[in-house]
């Protein structure tokens, strides 16, 4: 079930946009320029942390993630793209990370660690140079 957008907290512009388009692409703007204020997705206070960590960069000071899409040659093609990146950005933002849980080794675990230790270490003590008394 993907994130449902609401409108009002989009705004999209059209630029012009290097890429497919051969000289289509010099004269029409069709790369699109998504902005969504996060402040009008409503989101839960762990979501709105994991989606400023998740946009990086391209989330502004103000508060709007900036996503520009201009791999197809339409404006509809890069308006859908700019909606499905922004859509899966927010639902991997919902996902809850595993909290880690420090954990220690066994009493036995480490006894074995010492005693291969010691064995390493009379492995390395017979070598050396062979004195002929």
């Amino acid at each position: 079930m993907p994130y449902e957008l609401p409108e009002e907290a989009l705004s999209e512009t059209f630029l012009a946009a290097s890429g497919p388009g051969g000289q289509n692409v010099n004269k029409v703007a069709t790369a699109c320029q998504l902005r969504c204020d996060v402040f009008k997705l409503g989101l839960a206070p762990h979501a709105c942390q994991r989606l400023k960590e998740l946009a990086g960069s391209r989330m502004t000071g103000g508060g709007e993630i900036i996503i520009t899409a201009r791999s197809h040659r339409t404006q509809e093609g890069n308006r859908a793209e700019a909606r499905a990146r922004l859509a899966e950005l927010i639902e991997k933002a919902h996902i809850r990370q595993a909290k880690r849980r420090p954990t220690r080794p066994s009493r036995a675990a480490r006894a074995k660690r010492v005693d291969e230790k010691k064995a390493r270490s009379s492995v390395k003590q017979g070598r050396g140079k062979v004195r002929l008394d």
